[in-house]
């Protein structure tokens, strides 16, 4: 595990409680993230596989709405603290201790993934990386949505985020990368933050190889 893994490990180990106490209403108060979401669920029940990793999982409270909206969710998080939280939570799904980097998951079986605000803390660097390895567990045609801090400038931004150092990035490079793992972006929403941060809130959804052609 690398030094940066550790130390964001550690950092949510910290704040169990309070995160999830948070982040408890699943996005009643967020409704553009709650709506793409919603229809990122939609159109992974469209292509007939509906097992979907909620990466980054945190307490859980996006893996049960997953389930509610008729996925077969799982969860995985780098903290083992927010993983026994998610597990107490909502016993009746499966969260597992894992690295985006290193999923615990068989090679082309998912039909989604769900990365909201989970990339985040991943230096520049190492994202492509991360996205292959989120592109070897989709099934062709699997789709994956990521929600990250977004920037109007031309490159990612370190900042101090409350938790461990994040980045903020630009959608049409973070837009770029996905091309590069073998993605085709279809789909995109910016929009003024919900917080005092600045940045603008952002959400992707990509599919894994070329997006069918609409009639």
């Amino acid at each position: 595990m690398m030094e940066h893994q550790e130390k964001t490990r550690t950092a949510y180990d910290g704040i169990v409680e309070v995160y999830a106490s948070a982040f408890a209403n699943r996005l009643e108060t967020q409704p553009f993230a709650r709506n793409m979401i919603a229809t990122f669920a939609e159109l992974v029940r469209e292509t007939g596989n509906t097992r979907v990793a909620d990466v980054g999982c945190g307490p859980g409270h996006l893996t049960a709405m997953l389930h509610e909206l008729g996925l077969d969710a799982f969860g995985i998080d780098l903290s083992p603290a927010m993983v026994a939280h998610a597990r107490r939570a909502h016993p009746a799904l499966a969260y597992d201790e894992g690295r985006m980097e290193a999923l615990p998951v068989e090679e082309g079986t998912l039909g989604g993934i769900l990365a909201h605000y989970s990339m985040i803390h991943t230096p520049p660097a190492e994202l492509p990386a991360l996205l292959a390895e989120q592109a070897r567990v989709l099934a062709p045609g699997g789709l994956l949505m990521v929600s990250f801090f977004g920037t109007d400038g031309p490159e990612p931004i370190p900042f101090d985020h409350k938790v461990a150092t994040a980045y903020s990035w630009p959608a049409d490079q973070l837009s770029h990368l996905l091309v590069g793992a073998g993605f085709t972006p279809f789909a995109r929403l910016l929009h003024d933050p919900a917080t005092e941060r600045g940045f603008l809130d952002a959400h992707l959804i990509a599919r894994l190889g070329q997006s069918p052609a609409r009639g």
